[in-house]
């Protein structure tokens, strides 16, 4: 897309400090002394995401400015799939400092696992010739994938069993 230092370039940098805030609330999970901090980075990520989609408002004035509906368009697919990503990572950090059942906050990672991989297709569609957009979404989308796993598991579902000899390595 060749736009830097305008309200997208904003956004991307939003959505990538959020995923910086899961990682290192990932990481402090290990420890039964970190809750206040997982709930400090994820509800951090959660402003994140937030401050990225006012900056969407932003991007979509820009474009309008330049002429180029298509991509303001494309601009607007991103807003409720942020919106939602934001709110159920908020709402996952609250219900963790209210000390809410485990299969609540995992089913409110579920949901901000589903809309990171809405938002993954939307930012794809920014730009389908761009190799370095195809990238960022196939990371956004692992990403949503394995906070949808962790939030399976948090609620107790069980994981598909290997079947036949797919367990053995080599």
């Amino acid at each position: 897309l060749d736009l830097y230092g305008g309200s997208l370039s904003a956004t991307g940098a939003s959505i990538r400090n959020c995923g910086d805030c899961l990682a290192q609330a990932a990481a402090s999970c290990r420890f039964k002394t970190a809750a206040e901090l997982v709930i400090d980075e994820m509800r951090e990520g959660a402003d994140c995401l937030r401050e990225g989609r006012e900056k969407l408002s932003l991007a979509i004035e820009e474009s309008k400015v330049d002429g180029d509906a298509v991509l303001m368009g494309r601009i607007e697919s991103m807003i409720g799939p942020m919106q939602s990503a934001s709110g159920s990572l908020e709402e996952a950090g609250a219900a963790i400092m209210r000390r809410e059942a485990v299969d609540v906050v995992g089913g409110l990672l579920m949901d901000c696992g589903e809309a990171l991989g809405a938002l993954a297709i939307a930012v794809e569609g920014l730009d389908p010739e761009s190799e370095e957009g195809k990238l960022s979404s196939q990371r956004m989308g692992y990403s949503s994938q394995q906070m949808i796993l962790a939030g399976k598991e948090l609620r107790g579902e069980k994981k598909e069993k290997a079947v036949g000899k797919s367990w053995i390595k080599g």
